[in-house]
């Protein structure tokens, strides 16, 4: 029975294994997913190319319109007198009315716009900037994306790198309270030690388990986002952590500020087509009728060609308050790229500061994990020799397993803290663009 229970949990254990898919990704891997299969990414694009459609769909009004209809009617009790027809009537000659019973109609008409105050013209340019704004603003949401991915990441390393090293740790626990159950039993340790033992040994598990808790969460989140299977096992490489070239002053080129500049030229663009509307529209316009009145009159070869011209004389009164709006809009653009300037300013700034930060907490944190393990060591000895206590010990243990984790977490931060700064400069994704060629 017991033989049979074992297989089958090894059973379960291996279609488990197999069910749940390792994927070895490393970071430029991860952004290269994120950028090309996220939901944000494809959004983004999509934006792209409504902008692009609306922009063909204003184009398209430069192009001459061309309308072809006819009609069939049938009439009743129409009562038909043709001119010729009266005055022969007069002079004595009259015929028989004809009887009309049906009216065929067919005709086409062109009329191609040819002035209109530049309001076309003007229409397009707007367009063209509101398209190129889009493709900015795409680019500075694939900057955030990349952002985004790279910090799920360094969180999911920072996960499995506490599991991997709580996991030590509490292998020294298991055996301290091995010792120390050995020791009590044979009366050479108070009961009160070994049981500071057992909590300590406790506490290290519950961590145990909210770390791999995290780790799971955070595996789970970065496998949806980057649109692989849901029980995909991520597996992190750290081969570059805290590993960065000199950052240099690149002139600043970010995509969200690019995109306010082309949306500020789109209305002034719109301030020249509310301009237009004091103008008057011309058209050339053209034809082609045919018609058949059944029994009295058969028109073919109609062709007609000409100008069309309008103007709404209330566009005198109306069209001054729309030029004040596109004006203020303007202005109200102008202000926003001002104020968007200096706060990437302030942005960037700040991100040199946290990098800087970064790589002065990781050489704190080198000489900390260096002093922790000495200090346990120290201890340990003077513990073995009675001149040191339980408590001493167990402190100097949690101390140099906190400084093992903030010096992995100061190596990741590194990395975060520098891509951090090139976000904020507008080059990420150039970056992993230029390590891809």
């Amino acid at each position: 029975m017991r033989i049979k229970l074992l297989l089958l949990v090894l059973l379960i254990s291996g279609a488990t294994m197999k069910a749940q898919e390792i994927k070895n990704l490393t970071l430029e891997d991860a952004v290269n997913f994120a950028l090309t299969n996220s939901d944000a990414s494809k959004i983004a694009d999509a934006k792209v190319n409504s902008a692009e459609g609306q922009l063909n769909v204003t184009k398209n009004l430069q192009y001459p319109d061309v309308d072809i209809s006819g009609q069939y009617r049938y009439l009743t009790g129409a009562d038909v007198k043709l001119r010729t027809q009266s005055s022969d009537s007069v002079g004595g000659g009259g015929s028989a009315q004809p009887k009309v019973n049906s009216l065929l109609l067919g005709q086409a008409n062109v009329t191609m716009p040819i002035f209109s105050g530049f309001k076309l013209k003007n229409t397009i340019k707007a367009g063209e900037n509101l398209y190129n704004a889009a493709q900015f603003n795409a680019k500075n949401n694939k900057e955030q994306i990349a952002l985004q991915t790279i910090q799920d990441y360094l969180n999911l390393y920072k996960a499995k790198k506490t599991i991997e090293l709580v996991q030590e740790n509490l292998k020294s626990a298991q055996r301290r309270v091995t010792d120390f159950s050995n020791m009590e039993e044979n009366g050479l340790l108070a009961r009160n030690d070994l049981l500071k033992a057992k909590l300590q040994q406790s506490n290290i598990e519950i961590s145990l388990e909210e770390a791999k808790k995290n780790e799971r969460i955070l595996n789970f989140k970065l496998a949806v986002m980057l649109k692989l299977p849901e029980n995909t096992l991520i597996k992190t490489s750290d081969s570059n952590f805290g590993i960065t070239p000199e950052i240099t002053s690149p002139e600043i080129s970010r995509n969200d500020l690019q995109a306010i500049e082309f949306q500020k030229e789109a209305a002034k663009d719109q301030i020249k087509v509310a301009q237009s509307a004091f103008y008057p529209s011309l058209a050339l316009v053209g034809g082609y009728i045919a018609l058949d009145l059944h029994d009295a009159l058969t028109v073919t070869n109609a062709m007609n060609i000409g100008v069309g011209v309008s103007y709404n004389l209330a566009n005198l009164f109306k069209t001054k308050s729309d030029v004040k709006l596109a004006k203020s809009k303007v202005q109200e653009l102008e202000y926003t790229v001002n104020m968007a300037s200096d706060k990437i300013k302030v942005q960037i700034e700040n991100a040199k500061q946290d990098y800087e930060l970064s790589k002065k907490k990781f050489e704190v944190y080198t000489q900390s994990e260096e002093q922790a393990i000495e200090n346990y060591r120290i201890v340990k000895d003077k513990y073995d020799n009675g001149l040191s206590d339980t408590n001493d010990l167990l402190e100097a243990d949690v101390q140099q397993l906190q400084a093992k984790i903030d010096l992995a977490y100061a190596q990741a931060n590194i990395t975060q803290k520098y891509y951090e700064l090139l976000t904020a400069e507008g080059i990420l994704t150039n970056q992993f663009n230029q390590n891809n060629q």
